[in-house]
């Protein structure tokens, strides 16, 4: 991992800096109330911060017997395309290790090739497609890949 750069435990107030890259980079992001809902939840989430304390990105995991469900996962625009996002994928799957989980599952964007991309460089499979899963431009519905990583 790059040198001052941790993990932290994200809570109630880091809601803002995970709306302000949620916001960032996302075409349809999650709302402060879908962030809060996951928190009320006990819901799993993480952060990597930078040496000045800055949020760089962020994964959140919902456990479902002996699975995790990634339900999200960004990494600041500004720090896009630095292996960040690979570097939370290793932490999440340490973490999920820990739990004694089976497995992980996820749903991304059809079109976001980028993250299906990364997602498949890591060692995720396709399983299947959600049908209208996202919601999209001009009142319309984009479709999910599914996806699972064995650990």
């Amino acid at each position: 991992m790059v040198a001052g750069m941790h993990f932290c435990r994200l809570g109630f107030e880091d809601v803002d800096a995970i709306l302000a890259i949620e916001e960032r980079v996302y075409t349809h992001p999650w709302t402060r109330g879908n962030f809060l809902d996951s928190l009320y939840s006990a819901y799993h989430f993480t952060g990597l911060r930078d040496a000045d304390q800055v949020l760089i990105g962020y994964f959140i995991l919902m456990p479902v017997v002996d699975e995790m469900h990634l339900l999200n996962l960004a990494v600041d625009a500004a720090h896009q395309g630095k292996g960040y996002a690979r570097i939370l994928l290793e932490r999440m799957i340490v973490f999920c290790r820990e739990k004694e989980c089976q497995t992980i599952l996820l749903e991304v964007r059809i079109s976001n090739q980028r993250a299906v991309d990364v997602y498949r460089q890591f060692g995720f499979k396709e399983i299947g497609r959600r049908k209208g899963y996202y919601p999209a431009a001009d009142q319309t519905r984009e479709d999910a890949i599914v996806m699972r990583f064995e650990l």
